[in-house]
Formats: C-alpha cells, structure tokens, sequence
C-alpha cells in the first residue's frame, strides 16, 4: 500500500514537473507577444484638436516608423519626443496630445516597430534603435539635443531611461515607470524564473543614476500593471534636479486631467 501511494505520488510529482517545464518553455518563446500588444485599444472616438504632420522616420534597419509631429516653433520652444507603450496605436494617445496644445512646446511621437502599422517585431535592442531614429530625425529638424524633453510612457519608460543617460536633453519625463522589467514580471509570475529567461530585461533602476538632466516622474498608487512602489523607487534614486507628481487614486493610465496637466506645465517651465 505504501509502495502504491509512493508510486502514484513519484508519478504525480513527474507530472507537475513536466508542465511546469512545458509552462517554462511556452514563456520563454512566447514571452514577446505576452511583453507587446501593438492591437490593444484602449481609447476609442477621441479626435485630434492639435495640428500634426504624419511623418516617416527610418531606423538603422531600415525599418519605417510612423511619426506625428507638431511643430509650433523649433528655436522658440522646447520639443517632446514621446515613446508610448506596450499597448495600442497612436490614437490611443490622442487625449495626452491634445494637452500639449495648451503648452509651448513641439513634440513629435513615434509608433513603435510592429506597431500601427510599421513593419518589424517589437524588441529591446529594436525599441532603442527606434527612439534613437526619433532623437536623430529631430537633430536632422535642427533641434539642438539640449532642447529635446524625453518623454517615456509605461514600457516607454525603458527607452526614455536608456537613451537619455549621459545626454544632456532639456529634461525626462517618465510616466509610469517601473524599476525593470524582470522585477515588473515577478509581480505577474512570482514561482517563474524570470531573469534567467526574459530576453527584454528594460534594466531601469540600473541606469537611472546616469540621467543628469531634470527629471519628472509621474505614478498612481493605485496602478494594477506597474505597481507604484516601482515609480516611487525610481524617484528616489534619481539625481536631483528631480520632480514627482504622485497620486493616490490613478490606476496605469494616468488621468490627464488639471492637476497632471499643471504638472506637466510646471515643469517644462522649470526648463526654461
């Protein structure tokens, strides 16, 4: 009988063993599509009040990605570049743009590979070639690199972070951030072994430290995908100068309401 319950429990443990191995490898390949979602909508009927002209940016391989860029005046006023998320489509930003409207700045935000259309497969090491054509295309505009505000929303984060260290751009926005990825994916799959096989690790809180220039970091405590500790650890360790604009009840899409908005104001005045 003990030989029997021993059998069936050795059989069992085998069992578990083998779909936790079978779970570990359906991650590791499949891991980009859980990571990216170019066909999430998130917003749906906003209509654009600001002039935008639609351009194309091609990367180092050559690779072209849809760009919005609004230009008020190039010597006169600062200019955002805008690195969205993990989700969706240019339009879904549509409600943020529109905020831009009531400030003096410039912004141009691009679509990420593989997303609204571009062709290509999102990646880290391609996410970072993409915003470096963004930065590029701007120097190419005759923005000088010191008027540029890196603006990174949620994965966007990850790339505003890495490509702004040890540059001397007007400023960094991050909306949403996280600390890496690896510690973001933990919250999600805690008995995974994520560093060991996440392939976009997005190492924020490492290269944090090499951001010299003002700094904005925006988070809700009440963020379900990135928890606000994240954001918060983020500040903390940010060279000054820096700002903070936390709330208590934006879940991860911030509200762009009055008070962000005002944030926002304040600090591209403080570049000034």
């Amino acid at each position: 009988m003990l030989k029997k319950f021993r059998n069936n429990l050795f059989s069992f443990l085998q069992i578990i063993i083998l779909v936790y191995l079978l779970v570990l490898v359906f991650l590791y390949f499949y891991q980009r599509n859980l990571l990216y979602h170019p066909n999430e909508n998130n917003y749906s009927n906003d209509k654009i009040s600001v002039s935008i002209e639609k351009v194309k940016i091609n990367t180092s391989d050559n690779i072209d990605l849809l760009g919005w860029y609004h230009e008020k005046d190039l010597k006169k006023y600062k200019t955002i570049l805008y690195f969205h998320g993990n989700a969706g489509s240019l339009e879904n930003r549509i409600h943020k743009l529109n905020n831009f409207s009531e400030m003096d700045v410039n912004f141009l935000i691009i679509a990420w590979r593989g997303f609204s259309g571009n062709q290509g497969k999102p990646s880290e090491k391609g996410l970072y070639d993409d915003g470096r054509s963004g930065i590029n295309w701007l120097i190419s505009k005759g923005v000088k690199e010191e008027n540029i505000v890196i603006y990174g929303e949620s994965l966007g984060t990850g790339v505003a972070t890495h490509l702004s260290q040890k540059k001397n751009f007007a400023g960094v926005i991050l909306e949403t951030p996280f600390t890496s990825m690896v510690d973001a994916a933990k919250t999600f799959y805690p008995y995974i072994p994520v560093n060991l096989l996440l392939k976009d690790k997005f190492d924020n809180k490492s290269k944090i430290n090499n951001i010299n220039v003002p700094i904005l970091i925006m988070h809700g405590e009440a963020d379900q995908i990135v928890p606000f500790f994240m954001g918060k650890k983020m500040y903390e360790i940010a060279n000054e100068p820096k700002y903070s604009y936390f709330t208590k009840h934006d879940n991860h899409m911030m509200e762009f309401d009055e008070n962000l908005v005002k944030a926002l104001k304040s600090f591209l005045k403080s570049l000034n």
